[in-house]
């Protein structure tokens, strides 16, 4: 583990990027995604069939697909296109998106269609009744669902260390490219700092899961 340590400095620098690709591309796919569900549930067909094909299509799309549109296709459309990462960011959270709204949906399902009718016959508009009777509930539901979302995108992060972005992936190809005869060592620093990551989310996604069902 000598070369893992004597690179900690650049092991930091690629574990700061994968949690800023975790944490603007979930914010990014949460934004997304509400959009998506809302259009998924919505009294407008036009709306239901466009979240419909852009969650099929998206969701059956190689990510390593999206990457390679973003950053080779996308510079000669607008030239003017944003850092490596930012273009990672938009790229996770687009990809990521349709697995927050389904997630989010099979939230809203379990809401008991009671819940709605009563608040239309009150008088709630749709986007009323969404945010103020549903969601809150369906929140709840779905929370661990979503932290399961948030920790594949952890793990998905790492296709952005082969398009130009200097994450932990990008960090472990260099260092067991300069170091060949201490790839497994390099190898098992890399996976417990992505470890780091995805632990404590499967343990407060555990947790919460405990708190619903008391709840319930």
């Amino acid at each position: 583990m000598d070369v893992f340590f004597e690179n900690i400095g650049a092991v930091g620098t690629g574990f700061w990027m994968t949690l800023r690709l975790l944490i603007f591309g979930g914010l990014g796919a949460m934004l997304i995604g509400l959009v998506v569900v809302t259009m998924r549930i919505s009294p407008v067909a036009s709306l239901r069939g466009f979240a419909t094909v852009y969650t099929e299509i998206i969701r059956n799309t190689p990510l390593v697909m999206l990457f390679i549109f973003m950053v080779f296709v996308l510079p000669l459309i607008a030239p003017d296109k944003p850092p490596y990462p930012i273009l990672a960011m938009i790229t996770l959270a687009i990809y990521t998106s349709p697995f927050v709204a389904e997630a989010l949906r099979s939230g809203i399902n379990g809401v008991h269609v009671g819940q709605a009718e009563a608040a239309r016959s009150i008088g709630l508009n749709f986007g009323q009744t969404l945010t103020l009777i549903v969601l809150p509930q369906a929140l709840r539901m779905v929370v661990p669902p979503l932290i399961n979302v948030f920790i594949a995108l952890t793990k998905n992060s790492s296709v952005a260390g082969g398009f130009f972005v200097v994450e932990l992936f990008a960090v472990a190809r260099s260092l067991t490219n300069e170091n060949g005869q201490a790839v497994i060592p390099i190898l098992v620093g890399i996976a417990l700092c992505y470890l780091v990551i995805t632990v404590p989310l499967g343990l407060i996604a555990g947790q919460i899961e405990k708190k619903v069902r008391v709840l319930r």
